[in-house]
């Protein structure tokens, strides 16, 4: 009889999907302590498009546990949240910048750059697109009411704002999500100014802001400024980086399975 962790239709075992968390103050009952916690949407998401969710609070010496975490990680997932440092890309604080947080940066750099060397797949949330461009040499607009003049990305409150995006076709997202014109739910003040290297646009909304991008290289990185954890239609993306990880974890695995044939 197949395990609960393994697919029985290819004998393959789920992979495991990390995704990065807040570190914050959190009240439960009598505690008002800081605490690890992500939106439950984000890992029924991949639960639900057949991975396993394994959550990662950022941790002390980064790149040393970063290298432990990722030899046994098939996919990574980094998640929203509050700003990254403009000091990582060279530019003053701007006044509605959000507190810096370098436990969470130095944490999901290591990550990002330890997932790029090993070819682990690598799907960017909001903040995570964020930060997988400033990885690349890129740099943000820090408060998009100031350069675009309009409010449409983040209407406050705790409610996501609708906006439609124009996808690329013959992109990565494109087979994900379909070309053209998509409604996204979004949530956010700061956005891409300039472009990383090693990266690709593959979508905009009519002002012009880059609202979603792709690796050029041979590995798995997408990146959406939006949030697909909130839209039952978005959640391709999800299955797309699972599928990824599930070939990720087949690679891994066949020198092991070849070891265990017999001469």
């Amino acid at each position: 009889m197949a395990s609960n962790d393994s697919d029985p239709s290819r004998g393959t075992r789920r992979p495991v999907i990390g995704l990065t968390t807040y570190l914050e103050q959190a009240k439960q009952g009598v505690w008002d302590v800081r605490a690890a916690f992500l939106p439950q949407q984000y890992f029924t998401s991949v639960t639900s498009s057949g991975g396993i969710a394994v959550l990662l609070p950022p941790q002390d010496g980064p790149d040393d546990a970063a290298a432990a975490v990722l030899d046994t990680l098939d996919g990574l997932i980094l998640t929203g949240g509050l700003d990254v440092q403009p000091e990582l890309y060279g530019a003053h604080r701007h006044p509605l910048t959000d507190p810096a947080r370098p436990d969470r940066d130095a944490w999901e750099l290591a990550l990002l750059r330890g997932a790029e060397d090993r070819g682990i797949p690598v799907l960017a949330i909001c903040r995570g697109l964020q930060l997988a461009n400033v990885a690349h040499g890129g740099t943000l607009h820090q408060h998009l009411p100031e350069a675009l003049g309009t409010e449409r990305y983040r209407i406050g409150g705790g409610v996501f704002a609708e906006n439609t995006v124009e996808v690329d076709a013959g992109s990565r997202l494109a087979e994900q999500v379909g070309a053209g014109a998509f409604d996204v739910h979004s949530y956010h003040h700061q956005g891409i100014d300039r472009l990383g290297d090693g990266l690709v646009v593959t979508a905009r909304t009519d002002d012009g802001l880059v609202q979603a991008f792709e690796g050029t290289g041979d590995g798995y990185l997408v990146g959406v400024q939006w949030h697909p954890e909130e839209n039952a239609e978005d959640k391709s993306l999800f299955a797309g980086v699972v599928a990824a990880a599930s070939a990720y974890a087949a690679q891994k695995a066949s020198p092991a399975q070849k070891d265990t044939v017999p001469a």
